[in-house]
């Protein structure tokens, strides 16, 4: 294998070295494409293996029993291989991608290109109740990551060939390029130029074209074309797009908090019998919740809710459609908890899926109570797709991907109107309440922040403490006028700081604000330091970000701060040593 390997690296090389640098970059594009696109279809091949596999059994007694173990075998064998290969974690998430591109120089460790394939599958395919996109997008990414520095491609080029590996990853899910481009754009990128959409849309293609030769239709999400759209629906569409906002803020605030109760245990083990043990209970009771859920979306989508029963609990209680409308929106609501349960406890795998078929059943309570209800003839399957949309944009705040994956997957545009409007409806909605992405707020807590602004960005890698001068004389606020000038003599400054017994800063002392007394020689001992100072326009503390730092020098105009940590006076920060520091880490970016 590694023969082979290195066979064709020295093919590539030699191409690489005939070539110009844009026409390399857009045949490893198609490279980088095609090896991300084989690779999400060799996992949703797997996941579907193994699922048919340990569920192709007709007798309801051993059923149970595959609902109470599975899940718990999935999560134990994904964190036993963590432990043994990847400890102490394996970092997950498309914001894992996004913190790498920012933090990392868009650096992801080899290891990445297969160990998602195999923690996912093991997870999901034994009825973990999670998402595969995530991973293949992060496998896509590690894929383009790893190409790049293959070839000793720069950071700019690295970054847009990870992001080119992870839109094929999800164009190859769907068989949906454009959706795999926009995936990319909204959710990975943090800045977006004419040209890069070319190498993104080859990229996406190859993925899309690997699914579309490879994959059934029995292991691809697909629907047959719906109702045609009714404008005279538009209100109940705006309504359900309210409510797609409220429930993506819902999902994300049960996910977080899960999360959260799950990272304050120690074992890795003890999270799985806990994961495992309410896993199989929810299955039990909702076996929809078991593995991705595709099937489910599509039994509603046919308005078929008696798949959805045949091995629960609660069947022999669901007698009339109010019962199957409480079941329906039980499972709605219950996602959040199957999915934070499955991740945290040491499961892979993403909220792409999860907030589809979340969406998907909100659609159809939603349809399905007003027509119940006889407030309107609603088509309960035009609402079961667009509803998908619209969630999915509230909890990953990419109301572009929603909208045209939606499309894609329906082989059509009938709907887009409603998509429009649901989705963007909802992402506003999600926005107002929490105007961070479920993934974002989670990385949050640890304490990193993502931009998506460049500038931003670089100025946040900068070091506060490391940009500090400290070379500026201090001046103790009981000195008299003669001690500042002894002390103006020996620098070539015009700012001194004045600090107390302690070193706390207590005020500064401007040359030009005293330049008239300074030759005053009878003054000399008559007039106090403490006499003479100002208070300073702004301090800096230690604690802030850079961030804060640019916005207290815009406010006052000044170009050197004073900074404290704790009160105690450190030295001075100056615009133009920022700006300096900015310079030399742009190029640098640009540069590798």
């Amino acid at each position: 294998m590694d023969s082979w390997i290195g066979k064709h690296a020295i093919i590539l090389n030699w191409i690489q070295h005939r070539l110009s640098e844009r026409q390399f970059f857009i045949l490893s594009s198609m490279l980088v494409g095609l090896t991300a696109g084989l690779a999400a279809v060799l996992l949703k091949t797997l996941v579907h293996f193994i699922y048919t596999t340990v569920t192709n059994v007709d007798a309801l007694p051993f059923q149970f029993s595959i609902y109470l173990l599975l899940p718990f075998f999935g999560l134990l064998l994904t964190v036993f291989y963590v432990q043994r290969f990847h400890k102490p974690t394996l970092e997950k998430g498309t914001v894992f991608v996004l913190y790498t591109i920012t933090r990392k120089s868009s650096l992801l460790a080899p290891f990445h290109m297969i160990a998602h394939i195999i923690t996912s599958a093991i997870t999901i395919g034994f009825g973990g109740s999670s998402g595969l996109e995530a991973p293949i997008a992060t496998t896509g990414s590690a894929i383009g990551s790893n190409y790049a520095r293959t070839y000793q491609l720069n950071y700019r080029q690295r970054t847009l060939l990870l992001s080119c590996g992870a839109a094929a990853g999800v164009a190859a899910a769907f068989n949906a390029p454009i959706a795999g481009v926009l995936f990319a754009i909204e959710v990975l990128l943090l800045d977006i130029s004419a040209t890069a959409f070319i190498p993104l849309i080859i990229a996406a293609a190859m993925g899309a074209l690997c699914s579309n030769i490879i994959l059934r239709d029995g292991i691809l999400l697909s629907f047959t074309t719906q109702i045609p759209f009714d404008f005279h629906n538009v209100p109940y569409y705006i309504l359900l797009a309210v409510f797609a906002g409220l429930l993506s803020t819902y999902y994300a605030h049960t996910f977080l908090r899960i999360d959260r109760w799950f990272g304050k245990q120690k074992s890795p083990y003890t999270k799985v019998i806990i994961g495992g043990s309410v896993l199989a209970i929810l299955i039990l009771l909702f076996p929809p919740l078991f593995g991705e859920g595709y099937g489910s979306v599509i039994a509603l989508s046919a308005q078929d809710t008696d798949s959805l029963l045949t091995t629960s609990l609660l069947k022999d209680f669901i007698t009339n459609e109010w019962t199957i409308l409480l079941f329906v929106g039980c499972i709605m609501l219950l996602k959040a908890v199957a999915v934070s349960t499955t991740i945290s406890s040491g499961g892979n795998g993403g909220n792409f899926a999860p907030s589809l078929m979340t969406g998907a059943f909100l659609g159809f309570f939603f349809a399905r109570a007003i027509n119940l209800l006889g407030l309107g003839k609603l088509p309960e399957s035009n609402f079961t797709l667009v509803a998908m949309a619209g969630v999915m944009s509230g909890i990953l705040h990419a109301p572009l991907t929603a909208i045209f994956l939606i499309a894609e997957i329906t082989g059509g545009y009938g709907l887009m109107i409603p998509l429009m409007l649901v989705a963007s409806i909802s992402y506003t909605v999600a926005r107002y309440i929490q105007p961070e992405s479920i993934e974002s707020r989670k990385l949050a807590e640890k304490g990193t922040v993502i931009f998506h602004d460049r500038d931003k960005k670089i100025l946040s890698d900068l070091s506060l403490k490391n940009l500090i001068e400290t070379n500026f004389l201090t001046v103790a606020e009981n000195a008299r006028l003669r001690d500042l000038v002894h002390t103006i003599e020996k620098t070539t400054r015009n700012i001194f700081p004045v600090v107390s017994d302690d070193n706390r800063l207590v005020g500064v002392v401007e040359l030009n604000g005293v330049r008239e007394i300074m030759f005053t020689t009878e003054m000399y001992d008559r007039i106090l330091v403490k006499e003479l100072m100002s208070k300073p326009p702004a301090v800096i503390e230690t604690t802030e970000t850079m961030d804060d730092a640019m916005k207290k020098f815009d406010s006052t105009g000044s170009w050197n701060l004073p900074v404290t940590e704790k009160g105690k006076y450190l030295g001075f920060i100056s615009k133009s040593n920022i700006f300096n520091k900015y310079r030399s880490e742009l190029i640098e970016k640009s540069m590798h």
